[in-house]
């Protein structure tokens, strides 16, 4: 088996990248890491000297996250490798893990999409398998800081009812951790390059799910440091608004059947209820 992956990296600390590269690195299969590194200078490519599976791309005009995963998608592609991993530099997980989800796209064929159980780093579930957002969604989770309200908003948007018993087919899967079969990347394209950062998971996952399923997977678990940089520095929190704007140009802020079916799907298979 031939798994290919990629980190997007910018500035980040070595120590952090250290440990998601040893966590994909460790496996019996045969895998080759693409550090796509958009950071102004190449300080960074100390971290493929250790490893001939690392490959290292120095990408200093740094066109954003989803454009830099595209070179490597690209090349993935190109060499005709089944399945490539989007990876974060903040995820780790153990031994294992990718064996488990490989085995489990290799027997569902219908599947173009997964991620496992992602977890904070004190065992805790981390709610990012999500509904196709609203721009209500969206504003509200950033806008409006009253945790009760936020409380029943995440029920039902981050799907925090769920209890993680089964896999399931989840329309927005975090871009921390997607494991995609590339055919059905050739099918859709990659990653939209009019996102410079955030929501180009939500739009790739949509677009995913319109060929094939797109699945949460908690048979297996992952770790996420889980930044929320937009929450706390002005320049991500206008770039987060940029997306916003063309995610819902793009697919409609208020009219949108296909995330209302969706959606109502998703709830439905999941058992929600009001409360």
């Amino acid at each position: 088996m031939h798994i290919n992956a990629s980190i997007v990296l910018y500035n980040n600390p070595i120590f952090m990248i250290q440990k998601a590269i040893d966590s994909f690195l460790s496996t019996s299969y045969n895998v080759k890491l693409y550090l796509i590194d958009n950071s102004p200078t190449d300080i960074l490519k100390i971290l493929s000297s250790s490893d001939k599976r690392i490959v290292y791309i120095h990408n200093p005009s740094n066109p954003g996250f989803g454009a830099a995963h595209n070179l490597a998608l690209n090349l993935s592609i190109s060499q005709g490798v089944t399945y490539h991993l989007i990876l974060n530099p903040d995820v780790y997980f153990d031994y294992g893990v990718l064996e488990k989800i490989t085995e489990y796209m290799h027997v569902h064929e219908d599947v173009g999409l997964l991620m496992p159980k992602v977890l904070y780093p004190n065992g805790k579930t981390q709610y990012i398998a999500r509904l196709l957002p609203t721009p209500w969604d969206l504003f509200a989770r950033r806008f409006i800081p009253i945790k009760g309200y936020l409380n029943k908003l995440n029920r039902r948007y981050e799907l925090t009812f769920f209890d993680y018993s089964s896999a399931v087919e989840i329309p927005f899967i975090s871009g921390c951790f997607m494991f995609l079969r590339t055919n059905t990347i050739k099918e859709t394209g990659g990653f939209d390059e009019r996102f410079f950062m955030y929501l180009e998971d939500a739009d790739l996952s949509r677009r995913i799910g319109t060929v094939s399923k797109t699945i949460l997977y908690p048979d297996v678990s992952i770790y996420h440091e889980y930044q929320r940089g937009s929450h706390r520095s002005f320049k991500l929190l206008l770039i987060f608004i940029r997306s916003v704007f063309s995610y819902f140009n793009k697919y409609g802020w208020f009219f949108d059947p296909f995330r209302k079916n969706k959606n109502q799907q998703t709830l439905h298979q999941l058992g929600w209820r009001k409360t």
